[in-house]
């Protein structure tokens, strides 16, 4: 009788702890980061979507191979069986095809702006990851371009935007540097826009649109004499709350008035297309909360906590239960 008590007891135990321990790694084994995607043609295939990455190669790490694979999942047709492929070459593992293309390993991609060292690299909650295919595949002439801030979010149908483009890469050293690009002329869905940076490559322009259900807008950048990677900027406004029966906002650009520190320059629907880029458009209704988050600086939460609760819970329960047991064993078989 002793001895079954104590087997339950030790049962109990490892159960309640094992609980916890899954519990745990449930919260932890996925989460959701930012990816851009640049083509062959210096076109976005993914721009600033969140993905929910997880560990697709089973290798106890999330890293910039999940995340990819899981962009391609999400929004290449086929999905990533399709679209991307890695191999183990000598170098470790290999990107061999992004987007379809397979150009016998001409790809770069980056971790928040920083050229990653290998596919392996480690990425967490609300990181930003790129990857793009080189142009040019004989001497790699393609420079990796980026604005800082890359997502703004505002609760209005106008925006004043402020942006600063920089470019990164390796000197004639290997050693990475960082610097501003000027003469850059600003696109909006992809029109131009008359907007330059500065020699600190900065711009800076409103941009107004009279639409109270909101929008997206892809901000980017054309350079002369200039191979990029380009930059993006999505603009999202959410606007006031509307009802089926208001006007269409297209009829009424908004009139934006002067803000210091602001160029006076004013775009509004006059200027972009009317659709704008359907890709970036699609992805409002399931990247909201996570880019709020990006907007905000905060990191998203990417666990059910509901969850958690739940198994603290039962492993209250179970120990309840082993303290219970072992009084009652106490008081029942404590004296001989």
């Amino acid at each position: 009788m002793k001895k079954i008590i104590a087997v339950l007891l030790s049962v109990l135990l490892v159960l309640s702890v094992s609980m916890l321990f899954v519990s745990a790694d449930d919260a932890t084994n996925s989460i959701d980061v930012h990816v851009t995607i640049v083509d062959e043609k210096s076109e976005f295939a993914v721009a600033y979507e969140t993905v929910t990455v997880t560990d697709i190669d089973n290798d106890e790490a999330l890293t910039v191979n999940d995340a990819l694979y899981a962009a391609h999942e999400q929004f290449y047709d086929g999905g990533a069986a399709a679209g991307y492929a890695t191999e183990t070459t000598k170098w470790g593992l290999s990107l061999m095809k992004l987007w379809g293309v397979a150009n016998g390993g001409s790809y770069g991609y980056l971790v928040n702006n920083a050229f990653a060292w290998s596919l392996t690299d480690p990425v967490k909650a609300d990181d930003y990851v790129v990857a793009f295919i080189y142009t040019d595949t004989k001497d790699f002439s393609d420079v990796y371009t980026y604005f800082e801030p890359q997502y703004i979010e505002e609760e209005s149908t106008s925006i004043a935007v402020e942006l600063t483009m920089m470019k990164t890469g390796f000197d004639a050293e290997g050693k990475p540097y960082t610097e501003p690009v000027s003469g850059a002329e600003i696109t909006l869905d992809g029109q131009k826009n008359k907007v330059v940076t500065d020699a600190e490559g900065k711009a800076s322009f409103y941009y107004g649109y009279g639409d109270p259900n909101g929008y997206e807008r892809l901000v980017s950048a054309e350079v002369k004499d200039m191979r990029i990677v380009p930059p993006i900027c999505l603009l999202k406004a959410a606007g006031s709350d509307s009802t089926p029966d208001q006007a269409d906002g297209t009829e009424a650009p908004t009139v934006v008035a002067d803000v210091e520190g602001i160029d006076d320059t004013t775009i509004t629907d006059n200027d972009a297309p009317a659709t704008g880029d359907e890709s970036t458009k699609d992805s409002s209704t399931n990247d909201s909360a996570t880019k709020d988050s990006a907007a905000s600086g905060s990191t998203p939460q990417t666990g059910d906590v509901s969850n958690l609760i739940l198994w603290i819970v039962i492993a209250a329960v179970c120990l309840a239960g082993i303290i219970g047991a072992a009084v009652f064993y106490k008081k029942r078989y404590g004296k001989k």
